[in-house]
């Protein structure tokens, strides 16, 4: 076989399929070069959501779940249905790392903190799983439990926190535990090095320095009268809670690492550079999964272990492999596209392109997709890669911010670069599969709330082949894309790999 060179995978973040609407920023969006390939190339729609990618039931995909399931070419059961279903069982009840916490903080007769985003989202984390810990901790004797909710409002509507108060509100009332802080995830979850952010979230845990107010949800309705969304609530302390002393524990119940990392490492990191702080001396911090390799902390529930994923598979077959994306989703198409691994494959290259430092991205709707796009071009020319995967970051980004204005003008910015990388590929005789890991772009309006929608979405997205004669099939989902690029570079398909290739060679090829 004559392998392209090189075979591409182009992933749009948050780029779904839905009918035209006055709400689909990509249908109300000028996109030529779009609607040239749905015009002339095969395409098909994919599921990225639910048990599709390992998740349970009407769940959406999210960015981690959904390069996972890309790279990993079968189903790869997230963290949400393995902390649910540990609940279920009472596995949970049994965690060895959950029980030492609670046991040092017993013995000491000091509190335990328990971190998380208080949301039903299901990305991040789920709002169960906190109140789960609470009975747990209650279960184990524990006096003293602090909790510091994280409120939502990008994987849910803006404005729907205070369901989620209310109810964490009520299990602390019955277990005479009490909510200290309350924090947008702007500031408590930042994922970019923004340390002047996570600084204030950590002031308001650990030195109780921040908006005071006498309940959690007097915080919110405070936060709301200012203007401020769910995201953007300003660390609060909440009544009249306290300082962290000595012998203190924590338990970080998010599940998902990219957002956990910078928080813990204020916590954890000895010679920590991010700001100046007052560092208690904890007795255990413990994180539900592993946000980080070299986060010296206690992981709840390790990784599992992916064997022949996608990258490995190239590398045992001496192919050289280029990873490229912005900051935003630089660790998406690398440390979770290899399946949870951190380090590089033999004849892999990476290339970060710094996200735009601007407070919010309906300001700067492109982001960097130019400056990607540039050096996918350049990589694409000079044929020395076999493979290359690139996320190109904007329309997921800007589709949370529930900016309509933004959102079209994100799409008409990748239809833009769509233009380019296309005609690219043409000129060297490259393949390309174009498609999405989750949907948020086509749908900017909630219908039932009547707010601006920032979550993703659950339908399907579309998968468009660039390359040469060839019909795609349908039923497809994202496990389903590593096989097809296998089958492009004509590589025999692992037993590891669940999916299968969406190609259907027509008659006499």
């Amino acid at each position: 076989m004559n392998r392209p060179k090189p075979v591409m995978l182009l992933i749009l973040d948050g780029w779904g399929y839905r009918e035209a609407a006055p709400d689909n920023a990509i249908s109300v969006a000028n996109t030529p070069h779009w609607d040239a390939l749905l015009t002339q190339c095969p395409h098909t729609l994919i599921e990225t959501s639910g048990q599709h990618v390992g998740l349970p039931a009407g769940q959406m995909g999210n960015s981690e779940v959904g390069h996972m399931n890309l790279g990993a070419g079968r189903i790869v059961y997230q963290d949400l249905s393995r902390i649910d279903h540990a609940i279920e069982t009472g596995e949970f009840t049994r965690n060895p790392a959950l029980l030492a916490a609670c046991a040092a903080v017993r013995a000491k007769q000091t509190t335990l903190h328990v971190f998380g985003l208080l949301s039903p989202g299901g990305v991040h984390s789920h709002e169960m799983h906190l109140l789960a810990m609470l009975d747990l901790a209650k279960q184990q004797g524990i006096s003293n439990l602090c909790v510091h909710a994280f409120l939502d409002g990008r994987d849910t509507p803006p404005r729907s926190a205070e369901a989620s108060i209310a109810l964490m509100q009520a299990k602390c009332d019955a277990l005479g535990y009490h909510i200290g802080t309350v924090s947008g995830r702007y500031y408590a979850m930042d994922r970019d090095k923004r340390w002047d952010r996570v600084q204030r979230a950590y002031a308001a845990i650990v030195d109780a320095q921040g908006e005071p107010a006498e309940t959690a949800l007097a915080a919110l309705h405070s936060s709301y009268a200012r203007g401020e969304n769910d995201e953007f609530v300003q660390p609060s302390v909440i009544g009249g809670h306290q300082p962290m002393a000595d012998g203190d524990a924590v338990v970080f119940m998010n599940f998902r690492a990219d957002r956990a990392r910078e928080l813990t490492a204020a916590f954890v990191t000895p010679d920590f550079k991010g700001f100046e702080r007052r560092l208690p001396a904890l007795s255990d911090y413990v994180c539900l999964t592993e946000y980080a390799a070299d986060l010296p902390a206690t992981v709840a529930w390790p990784p599992e272990t992916l064997h022949n994923t996608f990258p490995q598979v190239l590398a045992a077959h001496g192919l050289r492999q280029l990873r490229i994306a912005e900051t935003e989703k630089y660790a998406h198409v690398t440390f979770f596209f290899s399946g949870g691994v951190e380090a590089e494959y033999p004849g892999e290259t990476r290339i970060l392109v710094p996200s735009p430092k601007v407070a919010t991205y309906d300001l700067q709707p492109e982001m960097s997709c130019p400056e990607v796009t540039d050096k996918l071009v350049d990589a694409i020319t000079e044929q020395s890669f076999d493979v290359i995967i690139c996320n190109i970051a904007n329309p997921d980004m800007v589709g949370h911010t529930g900016v309509m204005a933004a959102a079209v003008a994100a799409a008409e910015a990748v239809d833009h670069a769509l233009g380019r990388i296309v005609a690219a590929i043409r000129a060297v005789g490259g393949a390309l599969v174009v498609t999405a890991d989750h949907g948020n772009l086509e749908k900017m309006r909630d219908s039932e709330s009547g707010q601006a929608h920032t979550a993703h979405t659950v339908g399907p997205v579309p998968l468009v082949f660039v390359g040469r004669s060839a019909s795609l099939r349908s039923g497809g989902a994202l496990r389903d894309v590593a096989p097809t690029l296998l089958d492009l570079l004509d590589l025999p398909v692992p037993a590891e790999m669940t999916g299968r290739s969406l190609l259907q060679n027509p008659p006499g090829t």
